[in-house]
């Protein structure tokens, strides 16, 4: 979940708790972002790892700190109750961590006592979906409206963010309830990713083994079950000596997937695929691209063209269509 979204669904459920009261809504908004603030702590976190990003400061104890700090130093700021603030910044902060929950990157809701993770992997950390709605949302709430139209209306928008994030929110674990059912049935994949639409999701499976790394993966639509795949490439971690131009898909492959590992830390630490196929001008590419990182249709990748006589490859990292339309 995006910082933006973390804010808005804060301000949200802050005020169907405490209703338009400014100085709540603030603080409550405020919550919601805050346990971000840990990507301030680094390098300190490289020493102290428990202020790591999704560390203390995205558990219960981190955010019940912030919210006492801020009761005691809120009404100081802006008058109200010291125990309403708590109220408003605890579960602003409680709904940041379930949110991050939802997603791929875990959070330990109960550090430092335990590690043990809450993982839905039912979203992506940053989806512009969520991102556009809810810059649009805050610009209606905050510039459009507020003080210049019926407190009705103003309201009325506040209920209609609330059903959209609601409303997508149970997409997205219905989704991952649907894939986890159809994960186990099929028994070949463990992994479900995310799309930037909440209706669309890859499965997958990844194995490294005897220096090779091979994945698989299929297409879901929720309500249509797989509607691509699966699809399964490997190729080796190191490079393999070899002269002259590929021949195939296959050899292309094999040959620019250390070339674009060592390219994009992006690419070595996400779930990823690779495609190849020929140039108008005879070279042989090969695209290599995130199952993870995607926006409008693009996906973070590494291209990899080989000269059709020989020689270094050219490889780039870019943003890249795939073919088979994964993400």
């Amino acid at each position: 979940m995006d910082l933006l979204t973390h804010v808005l669904v804060a301000y949200l459920v802050t005020a169907g708790l405490v209703g338009f009261q400014p100085q709540y809504l603030a603080a409550g908004a405020l919550a919601g972002g805050l346990p971000d603030a840990d990507a301030l702590f680094f390098p300190l976190s490289r020493r102290f790892p428990i202020l790591r990003h999704h560390g203390i400061t995205h558990s219960v104890l981190g955010v019940t700190v912030v919210a006492v700090v801020g009761a005691f130093l809120a009404p100081m700021i802006l008058p109200g109750s010291p125990w309403i603030y708590f109220l408003v910044m605890e579960v602003g902060g409680l709904c940041h961590i379930l949110q991050d929950g939802f997603t791929q990157f875990a959070v330990p809701p109960l550090a430092p006592f335990s590690d043990k993770r809450l993982q839905m992997d039912a979203d992506r950390a940053i989806n512009f979906l969520t991102l556009i709605v809810s810059s649009i949302g805050f610009y209606l709430l905050l510039v459009v409206e507020r003080n210049h139209v019926a407190f009705a209306v103003y309201t009325a928008t506040l209920w209609a963010l609330v059903a959209f994030f609601v409303a997508y929110f149970a997409i997205r674990l219905a989704g991952r309830l649907a894939i986890g059912r159809q994960m186990k049935r099929r028994g070949e994949f463990h992994q479900p990713v995310p799309t930037s639409n909440p209706f669309v999701w890859l499965i997958l499976n990844e194995t490294n083994r005897d220096g090779r790394v091979r994945t698989t993966w299929a297409r879901f639509v929720l309500g249509r079950g797989i509607v691509a795949g699966p699809f399964t490439v490997d190729g080796p971690i190191e490079p393999t000596a070899h002269d002259g131009a590929p021949r195939s898909a296959e050899e292309a492959l094999e040959w620019s997937y250390p070339l674009a590992r060592r390219a994009s830390s992006v690419l070595e630490r996400t779930y990823h695929f690779g495609e190849a196929f020929v140039e108008a001008t005879g070279n042989w590419v090969a695209v290599w691209y995130s199952l993870e990182f995607s926006a409008f249709g693009r996906n973070a990748a590494v291209r990899v063209r080989f000269p059709p006589t020989g020689g270094p490859a050219e490889v780039k990292s870019t943003f890249y269509r795939p073919r088979l339309r994964a993400g």
